[in-house]
């Protein structure tokens, strides 16, 4: 079986360090992901991140502290307002310390993640990040997952202990959302101006979006400097409006992931790939980090992730183990032996 050729041609170049095109990039997306070429780019994406990346993993943590009919009306988002069947819930700060302990008592973790929904309380969520760190100092990292803010919160947050902010400007933003996609992005300038770490993602990705599509919506974090740059793929919730086009393959969202990391390579400021929601092949396909989550997902029909879809800090383990990955690293320049982790 011959691979084909301008597949070989953009491999090999990225094994050279030279990051594939835009159209580079569409072309290995729009390969079948049951095919050679496909198998052949998530194999050498692979290989590159590990280089890349020294076989290193992260494990980052989620804690979803409230839950309520959001008006940013997702239509991917279990918590829209026009469709949600959630009842409104809040964590109180003693649970959302309790589970910040829970997930770092181990010491495995590089990032708490706080997620809100769009609307949210700035001044208890910066309690909350304030407890958080009066009871773990300078480690892990805190990062937030919230609706958009003004560079005078942004600076704030910092003060308070924040490294960090999960923000993207998703597929089909305004359209499948209620959100205005030029507001995203003014969010991810202010981010990136305040000196905080920028996580983003590929994502909300259903079978009906195109090659063309993921291109310009991954590279968005690349040409703006994304610390995390990631692929995730809708999750199939039978009572949103984007039920009727059910959710991407595993295999397919290691394609993307693979993808997204040979593109990475053109962006210095990234340090890592993650792969949402993790699993395995997407971790041997250039991916490097997994989330374990509690509380609030927007992804789930239960009030509790875990134990549901959200995954625990040993199952993280246990996944980046069996994915051959070396060391976890747990604080900047500070790394752990995974199979040392793996037996705790």
């Amino acid at each position: 079986m011959k691979v084909d050729d301008a597949i070989s041609a953009i491999l090999e170049r990225a094994q050279e360090g030279v990051p594939p095109s835009k159209n580079d990039c569409r072309k290995m997306l729009e390969c079948r992901h049951t095919s050679a070429e496909a198998a052949l780019i998530r194999g050498v994406a692979s290989a590159i991140s590990r280089q890349r990346f020294g076989n290193e993993a992260i494990i980052l943590g989620q804690i979803g502290i409230e839950i309520d009919a959001c008006p940013g009306q997702c239509k991917f988002c279990s918590f829209g307002e026009e469709h949600t069947y959630f009842e409104p819930s809040m964590m109180s700060v003693d649970e959302i310390v309790a589970s910040a302990k829970n997930f770092t008592h181990a010491g495995d973790l590089y990032a708490l993640f706080i997620m809100t929904m769009h609307k949210f309380g700035f001044e208890r969520l910066l309690d909350v990040v304030h407890r958080i760190r009066e009871i773990m100092q300078v480690k892990p990292q805190i990062v937030v997952n919230i609706g958009d803010f003004d560079r005078t919160q942004a600076d704030e947050l910092r003060k308070a202990g924040v490294n960090g902010a999960y923000h993207v400007c998703r597929l089909r933003e305004g359209r499948d959302t209620a959100l205005d996609p030029e507001q995203r992005k003014r969010t991810i300038k202010i981010i990136r101006d305040a000196g905080l770490d920028w996580y983003y993602c590929c994502e909300p990705i259903g079978p009906e979006h195109s090659s063309e599509e993921l291109v310009e919506q991954l590279f968005l974090g690349i040409q703006n400097g994304c610390f995390q740059h990631a692929a995730m793929r809708r999750v199939y919730i039978p009572t949103s409006p984007l039920a009727e086009f059910g959710q991407i393959t595993e295999l397919r969202l290691a394609q993307v992931t693979a993808v997204v990391a040979l593109a990475s390579l053109g962006c210095q400021d990234t340090k890592n790939i993650a792969v949402h929601e993790p699993n395995l092949i997407g971790l041997t396909s250039g991916a490097n980090v997994v989330y374990a989550e509690t509380g609030a997902n927007p992804r789930d029909t239960e009030e509790e992730t875990s134990g549901h879809r959200g995954r625990d800090i040993r199952a993280c383990k246990a996944m980046l183990y069996e994915a051959g990955f070396d060391d976890l690293l747990v604080a900047p320049n500070e790394h752990r032996s995974i199979t040392e982790a793996f037996k705790d």
